[in-house]
């Protein structure tokens, strides 16, 4: 994630990474914040990024004794947005190798921007995930309809 995302160019990404993940304890402390639940923790969100406005990125741990590269990428966004953005870690770096950061992924009727992916971006997708290459619309769409719940299980967590 070394890979600047330019954000405000012309094919910039609104998506910050974390150098780490954010400790348990920090993403229990903004997971309570976010759903207005002090009886909730962050346990199954490893949180890797944000955006802008403050939304967060992470691995959600829905696939029990599946490796952590193994597991959905949701966006929690700062305005109560929630969507899955790709089945893995694999798909993610081809849903940002198109142009599309988390809350772009997860709200696309929000942005009638034409998504361009980066040469960068592309080759870490190449390196990293190589022969997994695929419209990025085709891999959001792939995620949601794995994880169409995932909206509702998470406001039911909210206070």
């Amino acid at each position: 994630m070394a890979v600047p995302f330019g954000y405000g160019s012309e094919t910039g990404i609104d998506f910050e990474p974390f150098p780490a993940f954010l400790s348990a304890e920090k993403t229990t402390e903004w997971f309570r914040a976010w759903t207005g639940n002090s009886d909730v923790d962050g346990d199954d969100f490893r949180m890797f990024g944000r955006d802008g406005s403050g939304g967060h990125a992470a691995f959600w741990l829905t696939r029990p004794a599946r490796a952590l590269a193994d597991q959905p990428v949701v966006f929690l966004g700062s305005e109560g947005e929630t969507g899955v953005v790709a089945r893995d870690l694999a798909e993610f770096l081809w849903v940002l190798a198109g142009g599309y950061g988390p809350w772009e992924a997860a709200t696309p009727y929000e942005s009638d921007r034409v998504r361009r992916g980066t040469p960068e971006l592309t080759a870490v997708a190449e390196r990293f995930a190589p022969g997994g290459r695929r419209p990025a619309a085709v891999l959001i769409e792939l995620a949601t309809k794995e994880f169409p719940a995932f909206d509702d299980i998470i406001m039911e967590l909210c206070g």
